[in-house]
């Protein structure tokens, strides 16, 4: 008798960029270089600079379960705002600033940094958003490319939780994620065109650095793609979460959908034709409207209410949550999420309470990013 297969667990990191933010103003800050020094004392390498010196990233453990991811984003959390604190700083998990305009920042001085902002000018300036990258373990480079094709149609389900960035120079934008818009400018973002395997992968990115878009496969910025450093399929879709207990739920529904990509390619099942045009519309209406109106159906391409859509992808990556142990936790959360609203619906909220005044709010952005207990 052949073996019974038994699908074998994955592991997920999460990278998070956040603001840094002057204590007092609450206006953007360029302060990168001293706050990481300062940060690295208790973090380590876990905490790194960003494209802009108003940001700061850091990027979590490799972890096995959502109890060990949270407890090490609540530490990467906690200690970048205590390492700030001496220095007048506080971070803030928002993917953009309620008021302060990108032309009083700038790109950070790293060689990488500089050498985008001479090929690709204000639109690297103009990068002043934060975003959730997670990273799912899939060693296997042929099975990475199956996991990206059969991942593409639940993108915006993912973005519609996660959205949190309504607000652009103090206005308010109309989107949930605006974030979305401005990372979409570049020539290499956006969601993957669906391939062959991994030599039509490497086929098409040689053909992006042969004709000067981007320099190597670090540059290729698609909403999931085979990450160049790590044995990982990273999702590039998310806005960074107002909440930790967001975050870990968004990264324990993306491991679940790549453990069930995976599944599907090993039965041999067919993978959606839908195509690029559709996608990428379906992704521009989750940043446009998140979890306020209709998303597209992953299935069968229809509208449908944006709650109905995000528990459909709870329903498909059920097996693959229940094999990691993260079924009820995510249900929960998830729930709370649909109940409660997106950060980009908390944001509006808390504006609206402050007399719609985007400039009020800065402060409690920044206890809540750090807040380990969060529920509205």
């Amino acid at each position: 008798m052949a073996a019974q297969h038994t699908p074998e667990a994955l592991t997920m990191g999460v990278e998070e960029e956040f603001f840094i933010v002057d204590a007092a103003s609450s206006e953007l800050a360029p302060r990168s270089d001293s706050l990481v020094v300062a940060a690295r004392d208790e973090l380590g390498r876990a905490v790194t600079r960003e494209l802009n010196r108003c940001q700061v990233e850091t990027a979590s453990a490799v972890c096995r379960t959502t109890d060990e991811l949270h407890d090490d984003l609540v530490a990467l959390r906690r200690g970048v705002q205590a390492a700030a604190a001496p220095l007048g700083l506080a971070v803030a998990a928002v993917a953009t600033h309620p008021f302060s305009s990108w032309e009083d920042q700038e790109v950070a001085g790293d060689d990488r940094y500089q050498r985008l902002e001479d090929r690709y000018q204000v639109l690297a300036r103009q990068q002043v958003i934060c975003g959730c990258h997670v990273h799912v373990g899939v060693p296997d480079a042929d099975v990475a490319i199956e996991v990206m094709n059969r991942s593409r149609g639940w993108l915006p389900a993912l973005l519609a939780l996660s959205a949190n960035s309504p607000y652009w120079h103090g206005v308010d934008t109309g989107f949930d994620s605006y974030r979305t818009e401005v990372w979409t400018r570049w020539p290499t973002a956006g969601v993957p065109p669906s391939f062959e395997g991994r030599e039509d992968y490497d086929a098409r990115v040689e053909e992006l650095r042969a004709t000067g878009a981007i320099d190597d496969a670090t540059h290729v910025y698609w909403h999931v793609r085979p990450s160049e450093r790590w044995p990982t399929v990273e999702f590039r879709v998310c806005d960074v979460c107002l909440h930790v207990e967001d975050a870990v739920a968004v990264a324990a529904l993306t491991r679940a959908l790549v453990w069930t990509a995976r599944e599907e390619a090993r039965r041999g099942d067919a993978v959606s034709q839908r195509s690029h045009e559709a996608l990428d519309a379906a992704v521009w209406r989750a940043a446009r409207y998140g979890l306020g109106d209709e998303l597209v159906d992953a299935e069968d391409e229809r509208l449908r209410p944006a709650a109905e859509v995000v528990q459909q992808l709870v329903d498909h990556v059920a097996d693959g949550l229940r094999a990691h142990g993260d079924l009820e936790h995510v249900q929960d959360r998830v729930g709370h999420i649909l109940r409660q609203g997106n950060g980009a619906e908390e944001q509006r909220e808390l504006v609206a309470s402050a007399g719609e005044d985007p400039r009020a709010v800065v402060g409690e952005l920044v206890a809540r990013t750090t807040s380990a207990s969060t529920c509205r």
